[in-house]
């Protein structure tokens, strides 16, 4: 398991986790999970996606307890350790460690802005997740998406077919239409992709459409992590290959 090396960027602590072991995961936003006290109990998924190479029954997990008295389920399922990387499964995750990275200057090319907001009405009834602005130059809409498919070292998305992520590409082509900026985020919360790629085989009408957004102008940026047991950061761009 991979370490933070001492003064690398900081990123975003994790809560308190608990160890456990995932014994099955159902209904998109259930998870069984045995503790190790032997107690079984049934966790929060925040991961609407298939989770096809991060949900193996068996592997140990880590959960975080809330202390909200009104929640159903106080236990939120946040990691998954898998043969060759953590993985993070939570999706509220990437939105918030990439709106960090940028006011931390972490990320070169959404730098020098001066202000920047989450969840922005922008388009045809849509929020954006982060809207970057500075006086004199034109706005940037920023959508991010979480990652966690990954095959032989190759990062893809999505891993369901998804007309929500349609939709969003198709408003920030707009965007770039209207003379703002536009970018397309992909998060992969893990540490062994070496590249990305839009899953074809399962979304063949979001590959088309990404790389039609690409050619519009909607920049493409795909970021990997760097994760522990103790937090999660930004690391480094991945390549696309289209």
């Amino acid at each position: 398991m991979t370490s933070f090396p001492p003064d690398k960027r900081s990123g975003l602590p994790w809560p308190k986790l608990y160890q456990g072991t995932l014994l099955k995961r159902y209904k998109r936003f259930l998870a069984d999970v045995r503790l190790a006290d032997g107690q079984v109990i049934t966790a929060h998924c925040p991961n609407s996606g298939r989770m096809q190479t991060c949900s193996e029954t068996g592997r140990p997990v880590y959960i975080s307890r809330s202390t909200n008295a009104k929640r159903k389920l106080p236990y939120t399922w946040e990691l998954i350790n898998m043969p060759t990387s953590l993985v993070g499964v939570n999706t509220l995750v990437p939105n918030r460690l990439v709106k960090k990275a940028i006011i931390d200057h972490e990320i070169p090319e959404l730098d020098g802005y001066e202000s920047i907001r989450s969840e922005v009405k922008y388009g045809q009834n849509s929020r954006i997740d982060l809207r970057l602005s500075s006086p004199g130059q034109p706005l940037c809409y920023v959508e991010i998406k979480n990652c966690t498919l990954v095959e032989n070292r190759l990062a893809m998305f999505p891993d369901a077919v998804t007309a929500r992520g349609l939709k969003h590409l198709l408003e920030l082509g707009h965007q770039v239409a209207t003379g703002q900026r536009a970018v397309m985020f992909f998060l992969i919360q893990r540490q062994d992709a070496d590249r990305f790629r839009p899953a074809n085989h399962i979304d063949p009408e979001y590959g088309r459409q990404l790389r039609q957004a690409r050619q519009q102008g909607v920049k493409i940026l795909v970021y990997d992590v760097r994760i522990d047991l103790k937090q999660i950061a930004i690391n480094a761009p991945v390549p696309v290959d289209f």
